[in-house]
């Protein structure tokens, strides 16, 4: 789909995504639904794809609730056929596919010595080759149709070593590299490929540091977590889903014709140099 020069567009339409497909994976909570959601409600329709079916289903029921247009659509990301099939239907659906939002992710704690070759395996195969699969199917899709917009979540951890967060951090690293790379061969195509670098944001993910042995979270110790995590901005604040949500939408965005390669870091300023 083409985009108009931009000094035609009123700021409305510079963010309007009506008539646009977009599909986003780890769409079934946090992050993935926000940016499911925001991108619905500009009007795109959205393919909510999980690995927990119900979880999309979920976010479907809320999106078209409000208005919106979306289907649901069961995917484990280290599957590269599932991958192509979950592409392959959005075109076969709508013909064309606009925006691939590649943001499933799983987290491991544990310090570089005591990390099991099964753990690394897990991560980098959810982490980094789920975003490299969604990146060659759509990116095929896109090349062929001469437009689209491809968004990788990658995270803060790429520009900080965290203990703890080796098999994260180092498939976010490669995201990254994938995002400029993958940038450089598609433009001349008019396909756009960013990274979002997300600072702390409050989010499920991160309750497994609050579980009770029966897995419910303990609300006392979720907020004394988020007080300490929010430390790592100077703003002292978390982020919110929303926060990476509205940077896709500008990403997504007709507004964004002209930015591509870019890692985004939404982070409350907790990697500028003070």
């Amino acid at each position: 789909m083409t985009t108009p020069q931009l000094s035609a567009l009123s700021v409305p339409q510079a963010f309007d995504l009506s008539g646009r497909v977009a599909v986003v994976t780890g769409a079934g909570r946090g992050i993935g639904r926000a940016i499911a959601s925001r991108l619905a409600e500009a009007g795109a329709s959205v393919g909510c794809a999980d690995v927990v079916p119900d979880t999309a289903e979920e976010t479907v029921d809320l999106i078209t609730a409000a208005g919106g247009t979306a289907w649901s659509q069961p995917v484990d990301v280290t599957d590269r056929v599932a991958v192509d099939a979950l592409v392959a239907d959005a075109v076969a659906r709508h013909g064309h596919l606009d925006v691939m939002v590649n943001n499933a992710a799983i987290i491991t704690d544990s310090l570089v010595l005591d990390t099991s070759e099964e753990d690394l395996d897990r991560v980098m195969a959810v982490n980094f080759k789920g975003v490299f699969f969604g990146c060659q199917a759509a990116g095929r899709v896109m090349k062929e149709q001469g437009s689209g917009s491809i968004i990788n979540l990658a995270s803060g951890a790429i520009d900080i070593p965290t203990p703890g967060l080796i098999t994260y951090s180092a498939a976010k690293v490669a995201v990254a590299q994938l995002t400029r790379t993958l940038a450089v061969e598609l433009a001349p195509f008019m396909v756009r490929v960013n990274a979002i670098a997300p600072g702390w944001i409050d989010t499920p993910m991160n309750e497994r540091h609050a579980r009770r042995p029966d897995g419910s979270v303990d609300p006392e110790k979720k907020a004394e977590y988020v007080a300490q995590r929010s430390k790592v901005s100077p703003m002292g604040i978390p982020g919110e889903p929303d926060d990476i949500a509205f940077a896709a939408l500008y990403l997504a965005a007709p507004a964004a014709k002209f930015v591509t390669g870019v890692v985004m870091r939404p982070n409350g300023g907790s990697t500028m140099p003070i």
